[in-house]
């Protein structure tokens, strides 16, 4: 490998293109500083770089810079160019390409979708399966490509047939709103060989009728879609300076509550529409977005096998509208199922709204009003833009039809019929017009004369001067209607907004029904799926132990409190299959407010108290009675009288008594407690057991 010593006198250095590099003393560019203080070097002039031959083995740039610019490259294509929409039209690269794929192809008639297809990667470069699906999408959401054949279905999910079986067209609103060639600026495709608009100029805020999603190099949109009549009435709203809010609606319906949707910067839940057939059924009618049938009976199955939820059966009964039939079992009502599939299943969904657009070529974040504003100044530009253009085409039409009657009327075509030479004719039809100047717009000039020469004998011999000032009398009509209108641009404007919403309001009703609802409180609805048991054998405690003591009935969020015979104590998580010993004397669903009562003796003394465990921190270990002691009795709630019976010792008297639990405060599990004797204890119970002499004398604790 050629390499170069460093600090070598007799190579000079050299930049990463090969390029001599500045010596050390050679004057520095000039700089400036912006207000936050970062330094930029201004550009200067600097003479041609000659470049040196490349010699094998040598790296023209170096490894890192190589990958900075290039990942810098594809970050800013993938963001402006694919994954993110602009703010001027709403549409992707892709999705422009479709559009104006069909409005080239436009007659009316639908045209096969692999045709169009085809004809798109002239102007896309990525393929035809992007095109396709990209297509499908946009003839899903009605608003601007109308589809003939099987182009999927948004409630199951089922995909689109094949692009040879299936046809589109562009669809009326599309037509009129959408497309205008003489105000669009156009590029050459990728290859050259055609051209595709930069923008379309949409007269629609297709950016919020359509929502879309985009995955870029560290950034991401996601915009939701809304009603479209809703759109035009903000619009209209906008332009007479009213107060406007606009909600997202969805093609599934659903039930929405979009109490943070915070303007398109928030989140919004969509439930499904859910319905009770009878006391233990229900009819799911609605989906929420993200969703279809086959996603939504897949989360109902996952809660139930996680015993989230009980279910009896169901049934999908989905065609052209949505119909998935739950049964409940026995003892679950319809309402308790409901809540419970708004609780643990897709059936309520949360979607986050980030809006972030490309506008002035470059990614910006905005709210659903700072867009629909923008899209409303684009409507009056583009609107105004429109009516100059039609200005412009009465006043050439008017202009024209005047120079023809004259022409037609004054004869000035008999003058040229003794010209020899074309610049004669030409000189004869200007001399022959200037005694009419005063009738004209405006001067005549040659492509007046090239038209004018055009002219058919035969449309001159059938002349209606009649017919002819009646055309002219309505062009200029026409005239003084789009000056009128120039005048008052947004009064325009809203009377384009209002017959768009007279025309098309009814075709797009909306689907999502806001509504607020009540926040389920999922410990509340979860069923109690699990019956744990404990296995003193084999020291086992779960769910999933087939065991005979502690038998509870559990839900997925409970936590169980085991107390063991040495007298600590721990709060777990519900366990399949944990292994505690066979030291377990409680297991249960811990209640700060239940009282427990538990005996205890050591060394010195027996002592009885009460208490609640309150508060516990999961998996930490507790104790109840002091260390080295050993629990004598121990039982939830309070019982009415506790049966003591002592060790026999020579000269005692006393061999048993009995005792009211209930006059020992309830206090918390560190306590001592109240003495009961100091001497020692056989048992303490809570009902007479075997040995117990009903005759003797038995005497009740005074507590100490």
């Amino acid at each position: 490998m050629a390499t170069r010593k460093k600090n070598d006198p007799q190579q000079p250095d050299l930049r990463a293109d090969g390029s001599p590099a500045k010596p050390a003393d050679a004057p520095k560019s000039p700089e400036s500083t912006n207000g936050n203080g970062d330094t930029h070097v201004i550009a200067e002039e600097t003479p041609a770089v000659v470049h040196r031959p490349f010699l094998p083995g040598e790296i023209e740039m170096p490894l890192h810079r190589r990958v900075d610019t290039g990942f810098l490259q594809y970050a800013s294509y993938v963001i402006r160019d694919r994954a993110i929409p602009n703010l001027e039209d709403g549409v992707k690269p892709v999705q422009r390409r479709i559009l104006w794929t069909l409005h080239q192809n436009d007659d009316g008639r639908f045209i096969k979708v692999a045709n169009v297809v085809g004809d798109c990667m002239k102007y896309h470069p990525h393929g035809d399966a992007s095109i396709g699906d990209a297509l499908v999408v946009l003839a899903n959401k009605r608003y601007l490509i109308e589809g003939q054949g099987n182009f999927g279905n948004i409630y199951t999910g089922d995909p689109a047939a094949a692009p040879r079986y299936i046809e589109c067209r562009l669809t009326q609103l599309a037509r009129e709103e959408l497309f205008n060639d003489e105000i669009t600026r156009f590029i050459p495709s990728y290859d050259g060989r055609n051209r595709e608009p930069v923008l379309l100029p949409s007269k629609l805020p297709l950016l919020l009728m359509l929502g879309t999603e985009g995955i870029a190099v560290g950034l991401s949109c996601r915009i939701l879609s809304h009603n479209f009549p809703e759109l035009i009435q903000a619009q209209i709203a906008i332009l007479k300076k009213q107060p406007f809010k606009c909600l997202p609606d969805f093609p599934t319906g659903g039930l929405m509550d979009a109490r943070d949707y915070a303007d398109g910067n928030g989140s919004i839940k969509v439930r499904a529409k859910i319905k009770e057939k009878d006391e233990s059924t229900v009819v799911i009618r609605e989906l929420p977005p993200t969703t279809s049938t086959e996603s939504l009976i897949a989360s109902i199955e996952d809660a139930a096998r996680k015993g989230k939820i009980k279910i009896k059966a169901i049934n999908d009964f989905t065609s052209e509208d949505v119909e998935i039939e739950i049964k409940a079992p026995s003892g679950v009502s319809a309402q308790q199922l409901t809540d419970a599939l708004y609780a643990f299943t897709d059936c309520e969904v949360s979607i986050t709204s980030r809006i972030i657009v490309i506008k002035n070529n470059r990614p910006v974040e905005l709210t659903v009003s700072e867009v629909l504003r923008e899209n409303t100044d684009q409507l009056v530009r583009l609107l105004q833009q429109e009516l100059e253009l039609k200005k412009q085409q009465l006043e050439d039409e008017l202009h024209f039809r005047t120079l023809e009657r004259i022409f037609i009327e004054e004869r000035i075509y008999k003058k040229i019929e003794q010209c020899k030479t074309n610049e004669a004719v030409i000189a004869a039809v200007f001399d022959g017009f200037k005694p009419f100047r005063k009738e004209l717009l405006r001067d005549v000039v040659d492509a007046d004369v090239e038209r004018l020469l055009q002219v058919r004998i035969r449309r001159i011999s059938l002349f209606d001067i009649q017919q002819h000032r009646e055309q002219m009398d309505k062009t200029r009509a026409d005239l003084a209607e789009t000056l009128r209108h120039l005048k008052n641009v947004v009064k325009y404007a809203i009377g384009h907004l209002e017959a768009l919403l007279e025309k098309y309001g009814p075709q797009y009703p909306r689907l999502t029904r806001s509504s607020r609802h009540e926040e389920i409180d999922a410990k509340e609805v979860a069923f109690k799926s699990f019956k744990v048991a404990y296995d003193r054998e084999s020291g086992y405690v779960g769910y999933k132990v087939s065991g005979d003591e502690f038998k509870i009935d559990c839900t997925k969020f409970d936590k169980l409190l085991l107390v063991f015979k040495d007298g600590h104590f721990k709060l777990t998580e519900l366990p399949e299959k944990f292994f505690v010993g066979p030291d377990l004397i409680h297991v249960g669903l811990p209640d700060r407010e239940r009282v427990f009562t538990c005996a205890y003796t050591d060394r010195e003394a027996s002592y009885l108290k009460r208490f609640t465990f309150g508060g516990i921190i999961l998996n930490k270990d507790y104790r109840c009675i002091p260390e080295k002691a050993r629990i004598l009795f121990f039982a939830p709630d309070t019982p009415e009288t506790l049966y003591i019976r002592y060790k026999p010792a020579p000269h005692q008297k006393i061999n048993q008594q009995t005792c009211n639990p209930s006059d020992v405060d309830v206090k918390s599990p560190k306590t001592l407690g109240r003495q009961i004797s100091i001497k020692d204890i056989s048992s303490v119970t809570a009902e007479p057991t075997r040995g117990w002499d009903k005759e003797a004398a038995t005497t009740k604790v005074m507590f100490s």
